[in-house]
């Protein structure tokens, strides 16, 4: 079976002279912890050294050893083979396993597809195509999620008036 990439980061500068990079991390904090290795594009390093800088991440890579080598992977994304994710809690999702579902309300009416989760509030908001082409958002608690089956690849939901536009 075909393993996919997850897209974890993305390098964006070199650091000091001894070949470390500078990376924006798309994943959990602590996530460079727990690898060994790395892909960057389609080379696989090995990961000698992590720290942070503020909210960035500071790689030492195998056989990157100077400045010149460093910078030579500015722009690059870093990914993660899908066999390197953590197994989840019951209840808790990847995002990119949602991305795509059909919503549909507690009546089994379909409301739209899943096309995105903004994280950084309160909690997450689903954000979803509605079938009439507007977007709509759904806070992803209990209180308005009430099944996510990915077998069926339906979430379904409780909607209050006014939820929705």
């Amino acid at each position: 079976m075909k393993q996919e990439k997850i897209q974890i980061g993305k390098i964006v500068n070199a650091v000091a002279l001894k070949g470390e990079v500078k990376v924006y991390n798309y994943s959990d904090e602590g996530r460079f912890d727990m690898l060994e290795n790395i892909l960057v594009e389609d080379t696989e390093y090995t990961i000698e050294k992590v720290r942070y800088q503020g909210n960035m991440v500071i790689l030492k890579l195998n056989g990157v050893n100077d400045r010149n080598a460093a910078e030579a992977m500015k722009n690059q994304y870093i990914y993660i083979w899908e066999s390197d994710l953590p197994e989840l809690d019951e209840d808790t999702y990847y995002i990119r396993d949602l991305i795509g579902m059909t919503i549909i309300d507690d009546s089994g009416a379909t409301i739209g597809l899943l096309c995105d989760v903004i994280q950084g509030t309160a909690q997450d908001l689903y954000e979803i195509k509605l079938k009439n082409g507007k977007l709509g958002y759904i806070p992803a608690v209990a209180e308005f999620v009430k099944d996510i089956d990915l077998d069926k690849n339906v979430i379904t939901v409780k909607l209050i008036e006014g939820l929705l536009p």
